[in-house]
């Protein structure tokens, strides 16, 4: 999250030894820690002015320039000014009140939050969609990628028949361990990486250079935009061949995710940010659960640069979302329509099947029966001391969200069984969207708590109970997608009033490149670049589009059905019929959203007075002529406080045929009367742009969770949707969201 162009003195890397990001005891009383102070934008014409201008003010609070040196970790001085200090609080309490600054907040930890998906999104290779013909499958679009580093070598990352390295271009291959110039291709155009101000347990066992470690940037990259590579598996499992959504889009990488755990900070990824906007990046993708207030992002998007987050994985709870600024695409994840059965053979001669990633590994069980035994909850409590040597354990995951979850009782559970000799584990749960990949060819098999009840009765009933797993195999159907279990939920509890997520997209069991091979990942780390490939692909055939008109076409496009009309369900407890709190506008149909018929555009400087006013809070006139982020022209509308009709604008731009009558269609929320004004709009060569007006009134003084509905413009050909979400309130102490 060494930092090629911060100039600090030796004292400065000492310090860095002893400790970062953990409190440090200052010399003059109090506790040094990492701030980010940021001061808008950048007001010198040269970075190293910028540099200078950051050093006088620093200094101006810690008495000399040597002692700004060695306090000084990160300079920001491309897309934005500011920096990031060791600090104590009363230093930072004094910069603050300087009338250049805009905020002094702590560095915040991050962490991290394909074969079949790109079919399934309808980019098929084999016989390419229109838009991978018409976009040149991307090429020459440069994405950032800020994550873990890159495992140059892959297959996936193969520069062959690639033309020279666009002359916009600014970049650096930055070298370092394992990693010289050479590691940088026409393919991979440049790396860096951002040590500074990381703790030093997370820089052990890494690379300290742009090199991936632990895989999660490798995976991340070859989603978004890896070359094509035939007969790419995992362990033969999820066969074919292996792309990203642009594969022709060039890669560069900023690795600011550091050790098994991927541990960032947000000091280190707005570094990171900083140098992508100098270096001429158009897209970002960031794979992060980022606490920060986004101010880097802004500045990305006021450059044209789309950025594209994952949304977290701490679904189903509600009010969970991540990385909710109203200038980025927030992506959730959902399940494609591939499985890996694994039969399960009891005793009896019952066949039942299960969810398992189990292949062919150094150690197999498959072709024997082995003696089966009860785990209960599998907890370390119960295991300790429990005899299950060459057995199968079934183990049942806790049924209540009120108690600890299947993804805490799962790896600990099979540490156990392995560490005791066991030959297998079936783990009961209420959903199979966990993945697997740390079983490592052991089997392990997820079964539902009707599949566990039927084993069940046959250990119970059974003298002697065996049972044998066989290996996974891998199918795919004409599922629709779902949303996955972990995706984080709606809504924002920072900023209320914008719909998050925005979108959802392939995130569970994603085949993609880890070091020289190829490996199953699930998360919304996997969601954020299926979206970003497909920017890309939007970029190459638009350029001129802005990052609020990309985002747009993807939110107003999206997919709320299968193809026979059925909605799509969200995993949870129970599944449902998902809202937009779990996937946004919907499921992203890339074929559809490069050609949207309408946008919703906003102009990049409409951002500043909700981004002083309602993130940083810089000024007492804020409270009086406060904007409520649904006035913004988003692809959406949220009113988490609806008392009295409220009316909204919004503005749209015809990007499709010239001459051109659209018809509003409103699906009202439950106990929300909405009318639109005026309820068709005409185009022509003259009028290319028109506003609407959307009068939300409550039909009843009742105090009500959140409903939704949608507001849906078409001409007979395009399908323009837009959610909506609104909560009527009449107590300011209601507490209750979902």
């Amino acid at each position: 999250m060494a930092f090629c162009s911060s100039s600090r003195a030796p004292v400065a890397s000492a310090l860095l030894q002893i400790c970062f990001c953990m409190l440090l005891l200052g010399a003059h009383g109090g506790f040094y820690r990492l701030y980010i102070v940021y001061l808008g934008d950048v007001k010198h014409g040269h970075p190293n002015d910028v540099i200078a201008s950051h050093h006088d003010l620093l200094s101006r609070v810690l008495g000399s320039k040597e002692d700004s040196l060695a306090s000084m970790i990160h300079n920001y001085k491309h897309g934005f000014s500011g920096f990031a200090a060791m600090l104590t609080e009363d230093q930072a309490k004094q910069l603050a009140e300087f009338p250049d600054v805009i905020s002094v907040q702590p560095s915040r930890r991050c962490k991290t939050a394909t074969t079949r998906s790109w079919d399934f999104l309808g980019l098929n290779n084999q016989v390419p969609s229109e838009l991978l013909q018409r976009s040149n499958h991307g090429e020459d679009i440069i994405i950032g990628v800020i994550d873990s580093g890159i495992w140059p070598e892959s297959r996936s990352f193969s520069d062959e028949g690639y033309g020279p390295v666009p002359s916009r271009w600014r970049g650096v291959c930055q070298t370092g361990q394992a990693w010289d110039h050479n590691n940088c291709s026409r393919k991979i155009i440049g790396a860096r990486f951002y040590r500074a101000g990381v703790e030093e347990e997370s820089l052990k066992d890494e690379y300290l250079s742009p090199r991936d470690k632990h895989g999660h940037g490798t995976h991340t990259a070859s989603t978004a935009a890896g070359s094509l590579v035939e007969a790419a598996s995992f362990h033969g499992l999820a066969a074919g061949a292996a792309r990203g959504g642009a594969p022709r889009a060039r890669i560069a990488v900023y690795k600011s995710a550091w050790g098994a755990a991927g541990v960032a900070n947000s000091a280190t990824v707005l570094a990171a940010i900083d140098d992508a906007i100098h270096d001429g990046v158009d897209i970002l993708s960031l794979s992060l659960v980022v606490d920060e207030n986004s101010f880097g992002a802004l500045h990305a998007v006021q450059k044209g640069i789309t950025v594209v987050y994952a949304a977290g994985n701490d679904g189903p709870s509600p009010q969970t979302v991540a990385n909710t600024a109203p200038w980025v695409i927030t992506v959730a994840a959902s399940k494609t329509d591939r499985s890996f059965p694994t039969v399960i053979t009891l005793g009896n001669g019952q066949q039942i099947v299960g969810q398992s990633l189990y292949y062919q590994g150094e150690k197999s069980y498959s072709d024997s029966f082995r003696s089966l035994a009860y785990g209960g909850p599998c907890t370390a409590d119960v295991l300790n001391g429990t005899d299950f040597k060459e057995k199968i354990v079934l183990c049942e995951s806790p049924k209540s969200p009120m108690t600890v979850g299947p993804l805490w009782v799962l790896p600990e559970a099979l540490q156990k069984i392995k560490d005791g000799g066991g030959s297998g584990l079936i783990f009961v749960q209420y959903t199979t969207d966990m993945s697997l990949t740390d079983c490592k060819g052991f089997p392990c098999v997820l079964v539902d708590i009707n599949t566990g009840k039927q084993i069940t009765k046959y250990l119970v009933a059974a003298s002697s109970p065996v049972a044998r797993i066989e290996l996974a195999r891998s199918i795919t159907g004409k599922e629709p997608p779902k949303v996955a279990a972990f995706s984080s939920r709606g809504p924002s509890t920072d900023y209320t009033d914008i719909l998050k997520p925005d979108i959802a997209a392939p995130g569970a069991n994603i085949l993609a490149a880890k070091g020289d091979s190829y490996e199953i990942m699930s998360g919304t780390s996997m969601a954020a670049p299926h979206v970003t490939g497909i920017v890309a692909l939007l970029k190459s055939l638009h350029p001129k589009w802005s990052p609020a008109a990309i985002k747009s076409a993807i939110v107003t496009t999206a997919s709320v059905t299968d193809e026979h009309g059925v909605p799509i369900l969200a995993e949870g407890l129970p599944r449902k019929i998902a809202d937009p709190f779990d996937y946004g506008g919907g499921h992203i149909d890339p074929n559809r959203a490069v050609d949207p018929g309408l946008i919703y555009d906003i102009n990049p400087s409409d951002y500043n007075y909700y981004f002083g006013c309602n993130i940083m809070k810089t000024s007492s006139s804020c409270e009086a002529t406060r904007v409520a982020g649904y006035h913004l022209n988003l692809p959406s509308i949220a009113v988490p406080d609806l008392r009295n009709p409220i009316t909204v604008s919004r503005t749209v731009t015809n990007v499709g045929e010239v001459d051109a009558i659209y018809h509003a269609a409103i699906q009202s929320p439950p106990g929300v009367k909405i009318d639109v004004e005026p309820p068709v709009l005409v185009f022509n060569a003259a009028n290319k742009v028109r506003t609407f007006q959307v009068k939300l009134s409550p039909m009843w003084l009742v105090q009500r969770d959140y409903t939704f509905g949608s507001l849906t413009w078409s001409n007979g050909k395009k399908i323009v949707r837009i959610p909506i979400a609104v909560r009527i309130m009449i107590h300011d102490f209601y507490a209750d969201v979902a």
